[in-house]
């Protein structure tokens, strides 16, 4: 390849953060950026997958054709700015087939005020959060069409999971066809217009994914990540070129929208990796409780998500109820650092059972934080409520003998009754009210329904209780504000302060009505990442073990209360609000549905 023509042929890497549906405002940014990009003097700019609709676009496309429509008439505006540049741009077209699925997932190449082309996506991906292959119809013939040329240098596409499916890097293919490798000989540089949500471990895999194909082919890779997010999907961006040895030649910002101009010949700027993320580019995959190397990675997402959510749906104010708890301390920083102090309203709901710890150490963390901080006793209340219910249920058992010798409602009642104070205020100010809920009490279904449970959106659901203890102390050493988490409030055993422990007169810790976090978090893991049954579990060592003796009858117990409480509370995962997927694998809505109605045996 002619040196001259590299040196002179300039790309812009579009990282941008689209909003689902509405091909107007993504159609307007796109301008935006082109205009720019001739500014900028570049020879094409390349857009992320599907841009003009936004990525996710769950049922629209199929619920509201017209959108399709209306991408193809912006695409008729784009085109006239396309004087002297060229671009790639994503959209749904339409596929006039009757007998197949209605659109292709295209990237549109437009050059002198013209469309050149359409290129299709042909791995149509039906795993996780994915669903494409419900609405896209995938394009198997005629690979010569994803090449094209532009300053004497070929370029080829394969869009997104087009270039996940390469033979020698995977060791299980989902895919007997690899786009890549049908075009990798002919071309000099591969573009890869992605919208790949963040996820733990996943830049690991992309990267050493992308430098091998890079080497295998001796190609120049360039990869354009959408930013920013939609629903429960969180895009970090950090779109990147490699060259021809594999090596990081330009990368853009994380989380953040960018217009990253890279030279063919010279690359362009680096810009770092979420810290910790470079330490672990080469890590296998295993259980671990040092959670230090993707916790800038996790606040970035969590941050990224509460903010578009805000954004994109038109709130600007979050309520959340403060126990003195760490869930709802590490959901009130979170939510500061997203939204601005002045648009959180925390507010401790104290009954007759919280600590005067727990009050001193809600208010303490307002004050840090600077949000807005109000004190609301629920006492009153419960016992108003539990006075009605004593009476009703009185007159229920003429009828019914079955009620239970030991309830939760009691408990219940407290849980619920703040929920309504919070939502009472969210509908008076056009507030979000928040559920604080974390991921390891929602697989033991240790959460309450309509209680903290309730609210809008729930920005710790994917985030396991052991990595909630890291991130607090990491949020109390990396925030421009610096210890804004009191200290006894990441010492305090987690508790709920709903029910008193009749073996000690005191209120019921999490891990005495549960189990160990440690252990608990490990059994979560290997669900998720190594699918084992209980007998596997009851057979390998975990990281509990090594530093706390058990018997084997103690961990049969702890595992038979996990998959017990499992199953009773898969209905309440259809209940909990939105929240963003920041594990490598989530129960969240857009990713697992365990039918509620299943009789699993969780043994081999």
């Amino acid at each position: 390849m002619n040196t001259n023509y590299l040196k002179s042929t300039n790309i812009l890497m579009a990282q941008l953060n689209p909003i689902s549906g509405d091909v107007e405002y993504n159609k307007n940014k796109a301008i935006e950026t082109i205009k720019k990009a001739k500014e900028k003097n570049v020879n094409l700019v390349v857009f992320p997958e599907l841009f003009l609709i936004g990525y996710p676009i769950g049922d629209i496309l199929t619920r509201y054709p017209y959108i399709a429509e209306k991408a193809k008439k912006a695409l008729d505006e784009i085109k006239m700015y396309c004087d002297n540049i060229a671009i790639l741009i994503g959209y749904p077209e339409i596929n006039e087939n009757k007998f197949l699925k209605p659109y292709y997932n295209s990237m549109a190449l437009i050059e002198n005020k013209k469309i050149i082309k359409s290129i299709r996506k042909s791995l149509l991906p039906t795993y996780c959060e994915h669903n494409d292959y419900r609405y896209f119809e995938p394009w198997v013939e005629e690979f010569e069409n994803r090449i094209f040329t532009l300053n004497n240098i070929k370029f080829g596409v394969a869009i997104c999971e087009d270039a996940w499916n390469d033979f020698d890097f995977f060791e299980k293919n989902l895919y007997k066809i690899d786009p890549v490798e049908k075009i990798a000989k002919k071309i000099d540089v591969l573009l890869c217009p992605s919208a790949s949500c963040t996820r733990a471990k996943k830049e690991q895999l992309k990267h050493n994914m992308m430098r091998h194909c890079a080497k295998k082919y001796a190609i120049k890779y360039i990869y354009v990540n959408q930013a920013g997010a939609n629903d429960e999907l969180v895009y970090d961006g950090l779109s990147r070129m490699y060259n021809e040895q594999g090596e990081l030649v330009a990368m853009a910002k994380s989380f953040d929208e960018d217009l990253a101009v890279i030279n063919l010949f010279n690359g362009g700027e680096i810009n770092p990796l979420p810290k910790g993320l470079e330490l672990t580019l080469n890590s296998q995959k295993e259980f671990s409780l040092d959670h230090e190397p993707d916790l800038e990675r996790t606040y970035k997402a969590i941050i990224t998500a509460i903010r578009d959510y805000f954004y994109k749906n038109g709130f600007k104010q979050a309520v959340l109820g403060l126990s003195g708890g760490l869930d709802s301390t590490v959901c009130a920083v979170l939510l500061a650092d997203a939204l601005g102090a002045k648009n959180v309203f925390g507010i401790s709901l104290p009954s007759k059972l919280t600590s005067p710890e727990s009050k001193n150490d809600a208010k303490e963390l307002a004050d840090n934080l600077k949000i807005n901080f109000l004190e609301i006793p629920i006492k009153d209340m419960c016992d108003l409520i539990k006075d009605k219910f004593g009476g009703m249920f009185d007159e229920i058992s003429k009828n019914w003998c079955s009620r239970y010798t030991n309830s939760y409602t009691n408990d219940n009642i407290q849980a619920r009754s703040r929920a309504m104070i919070l939502w009472g205020i969210a509908n008076e100010y056009g507030a979000l009210p928040i559920a604080t809920s974390d991921k390891s009490e929602l697989y033991m279904g240790y959460a309450t329904i309509n209680g903290d449970m309730s609210g809008g959106y729930a920005p710790i659901s994917d985030v396991v209780k052991t990595k909630l203890f890291a991130l607090a102390r990491w949020m109390n050493k990396n925030r421009e504000i610096k210890n804004a988490i009191p200290v006894s409030i990441i010492n305090k055993p987690p508790g709920a302060e709903l029910a008193i422990d009749p073996n000690t007169g005191k209120p019921l810790l999490a891990e005495d009505a549960l189990m160990p976090y440690e252990f608990l978090d490990e059994v979560i893991w290997r669900i998720e990442n190594l699918n084992q049954s209980k007998d596997n579990m009851l057979m390998q060592e975990f990281q509990y073990e090594k530093k706390n003796k058990i018997n084997k009858e103690t961990k049969q117990k702890w595992l038979d209360k996990f998959f017990k409480r499992l199953n009773t509370a898969l209905y309440k995962w259809y209940i909990v609000p939105p929240g963003p997927v920041i594990d490598a694998r989530s129960i969240n809505k857009i990713e697992y549905k365990q039918p509620i109605i299943s009789n699993i045996d969780y043994s081999n």
